[in-house]
This record gives C-alpha cells, structure tokens and sequence, in this order.
C-alpha cells in the first residue's frame, strides 16, 4: 500500500508539474496569433474571434487534463446560458482556475483584469482581442461593462473579487451590483463545487495535489438589476452562503460599502 500511494503521489506532482506549463504555453501561442488578428481584423470581428478563441482554447486545456487524470468536470449546466442575452455571470471563486471552468462553455464571455494584465505580453493581446475590461477603477470598469454589454454576450465578474478567504465564501464587492445597475442587465449566480482546496486562498505548492479534482457548475437564481447597491451585494453575499452550505461570519463587512466610483477594485482577474 504504500508503494502504490508513493507511486500516486508521484503521479500526481507529475500532472501538476504537466498541467500549468501547458496552460502557459497555450496562452502564450494564443497570444502570438492574438497580437497578429488584433492588426488585421475589425473590432466587431476582433471581439468575436477572440472570445470563442478564449473558450475553444480552455476547453482544449480542460479536456486533455480529464484526459490525463487531473480533472472530473460536470459543466453542462452552463450551456443554458449561451443564447440568454446580455449577463452578468457570477460566481464563486474557490480556486485560479475558475475563470478558465466559466469561460469554456460561454462563446461571448468577457473578463475582468488587472490593469497591468491587460498590458502584459503574454495575457495582454488576447484580452484586448476579446475586449476583456480592466478593473482599473469601479466608475471605468462599470463603463466599459455597460458598452460591451449593450452589444450581447456574458460579463464574468466574481462577487468576491479574488479568491474565497473563508468558507463558505468571503466578503464581497460591491462592483456586481454597480455594474448590473448601470448596465440595466440581470445578475446570474453561478455556484461552482469542488472537493479540494487545489490552488485556493492559502493553498501551499508544496502540497500534494490530489488528483483528480472535480469541479461541478450549477446555476442559480437570477436577479434583477439592484436598486440600492448595499442591499443587494448584502443579499447576493447572504444567498451565496446559504446555498454553499452556511451563513456569512458576519452579517456585514466594510466590502459591502459601495467603493467610491473613483476608486480602484479587485475583479475577476485578481487571482490573488
């Protein structure tokens, strides 16, 4: 017995050490090509060509590491949304590879990134492609968010704003709210379940990765866009915790006062 969990320890580190290399070598070559079709193709066509690459390209990712035993997915339940009109998609964020779960059964999604992604090398040109949006400020994010979603398609922005810090989620921002309310488009929860801690809020390297890990999307309730943004991020951060198994620590947390729209704030592509 103990041969063989030796043996499956080294598997495992063998996966991991396969797994995020790949991720990085198809970011990078769907960012050489990115960087190509951002100076030929229109913005419309531009917008289109790099948000389906985004998904055809983490699906790919996705499927071989099922193939390679890293990963157990049931993510069908996002395919509903697909022909739903303009959204905001919310979900939690329990690990780094959530983003990349979301976006792979959504054609027209676009992402919230670090001002200083947007602008790297590697990230940079595929983001612009796809007309992803940078968190720079609350007030710029909710603008940019609202003319990209006057156009169609599914803005994913994580609630929490990084990655969950507590079970059984962490406090949240109030940019879902803002944006839904200037954008005038319906918020989608989106819960996703896992059984491990693999690159979650803590997680240490060293740690052995345990694979297979499995990730299940399912969808929840749809909410209109806010009235009174506090209200509504305390409600979506209370009807979060109920359905992943609990209530918040607290009822109320300084993220629940609406940052001033000046004023900068984490989005989904924090990752920290």
């Amino acid at each position: 017995m103990a041969i063989l969990r030796a043996l499956k320890t080294i598997r495992d580190y063998a996966i991991a050490a396969f797994g995020f290399p790949l991720l990085v070598a198809m970011c990078f070559l769907w960012g050489i090509v990115a960087a190509v079709l951002l100076l030929v193709l229109p913005v419309p066509a531009g917008r289109r060509v790099g948000r389906t690459g985004a998904m055809a390209g983490f699906r790919t990712y996705l499927a071989i590491m099922q193939a390679v035993g890293g990963l157990r997915l049931d993510l069908s339940a996002l395919d509903a949304l697909r022909d739903q009109g303009p959204l905001v998609v919310a979900p939690n964020h329990p690990s780094l590879i959530d983003a990349v779960l979301v976006v792979s059964r959504l054609p027209d999604a676009m992402c919230v990134m670090k001002s200083s992604l947007v602008g790297n090398f590697l990230l940079g040109p595929a983001a612009r492609l796809a007309r992803y949006i940078p968190n720079d400020t609350l007030l710029g994010l909710a603008a940019r968010a609202g003319e990209e979603l006057r156009l169609g398609g599914h803005l994913v922005l994580f609630p929490e704003g990084t990655r969950t810090s507590r079970d059984p989620v962490g406090p949240f921002t109030a940019a879902v709210a803002v944006v839904s309310r200037r954008a005038r488009v319906p918020v989608q929860t989106v819960f996703i379940e896992t059984d491990t801690r693999y690159l979650g809020k803590g997680w240490s390297v060293l740690s052995p990765p345990g694979f297979p890990h499995r990730y299940r999307a399912r969808l929840g309730r749809r909410f209109d866009p806010p009235g009174d943004v506090r209200a509504f991020t305390l409600e979506l951060e209370r009807y979060f915790a109920a359905e992943l198994g609990g209530l918040p620590a607290r009822q109320e947390s300084v993220a629940h006062a609406p940052a001033p729209e000046g004023e900068p704030v984490e989005g989904q592509g924090s990752h920290d």
